[in-house]
């Protein structure tokens, strides 16, 4: 076991994998690594079979989405090829297929009806922040001092999805709730520009993500809002939203940091219509014969 997660380790550092998806990755793995120990399987014995079988203990006994089953298979097939170094047949473990759900958002009336009743001042300051700029709720949990800037009013965002860098907008508002953030949680505290913006309960390390999501899950409760609610449908307003406002897809898709355009093209179908200008041809119709 020590030998097999050395390698995963050597592995995510040669190809210096972002820390949030070595783990998953890892978590992945070690959940594959447990189901085969259990079957009495030597690790160096594990087919194609064996990865089968775990595929439908996923579906049928965990009763996971074709999505999440898919994110196992690609960090199975990681461990299968660079660390077993087997040979993955692709046609004998497929890809399941997925349904496209949109996801939530929110009328702006609801998004702003849980921002006012965050009375926690650095807790607001998180959920601006999601809104406002469209981060992902890792990369709020993760920002540091220096990465906000009031001058160009922008937000530096290191090491995000798939490795990559950017640099989204940082609102007016949320820079105003930054600055009685500061004043009410950390006016007369020493700080470096490197440390973390919001630091957690120890303060070398960052929030946890988990603190994030809960408030959320607390405010919806609160507001009797949809369950399906949580901190990333904040994100998923934001481009709704921003859309709906005339800004170019292209340009949400750079704030947001999808890799391809045809991921922000999806809030297209989200919009009010209404808000767009788009006029039923039933009711131009209609119209014409009154006029």
């Amino acid at each position: 076991m020590k030998d097999y997660l050395g390698e995963i380790e050597l592995y995510f550092e040669l190809r210096g994998i972002p820390e949030s998806s070595q783990e998953s990755h890892r978590r992945r793995i070690l959940a594959f690594i447990l189901f085969i120990q259990e079957r009495h399987t030597s690790l160096g014995n594990v087919t194609e079979n064996d990865v089968q079988q775990y595929i439908l203990h996923l579906k049928r006994k965990k009763g996971l989405s074709p999505g999440t089953i898919n994110n196992y298979i690609s960090s199975i097939r990681f461990f299968y090829t660079h660390v077993l170094e087997k040979e993955w047949n692709a046609k004998k473990v497929p890809r399941m297929k997925r349904i496209k759900k949109f996801p939530l958002t929110l009328p702006k009336e609801e998004v702003l009806a849980i921002l006012n009743a965050t009375k926690n001042v650095k807790h607001k300051a998180i959920l601006v922040l999601l809104y406002g700029s469209g981060l992902r709720v890792s990369e709020v949990a993760k920002l540091k001092i220096s990465d906000i800037c009031s001058k160009t009013m922008r937000i530096r965002v290191d090491g995000a999805k798939h490795g990559t860098n950017r640099y989204t907008i940082l609102s007016e508002t949320a820079l105003h709730v930054l600055r009685q953030y500061f004043r009410e949680k950390r006016s007369g505290l020493p700080y470096q520009m490197d440390d973390w913006l919001f630091p957690g309960q120890n303060h070398h390390e960052h929030i946890n993500v988990k603190t994030i999501k809960n408030t959320i899950i607390k405010l919806r409760n609160h507001l009797n809002l949809d369950k399906k609610v949580s901190a990333h449908t904040l994100r998923h307003c934001f481009a709704t939203h921003a859309l709906e406002d005339g800004t170019n897809p292209v340009f949400i898709q750079q704030l947001l940091g999808h890799k391809h355009l045809s991921t922000t093209s999806m809030y297209l179908h989200m919009t009010s219509k209404s808000l767009m200008g788009i006029r039923s041809p039933l009711d131009t119709e209609q119209k014409e014969r009154t006029s």
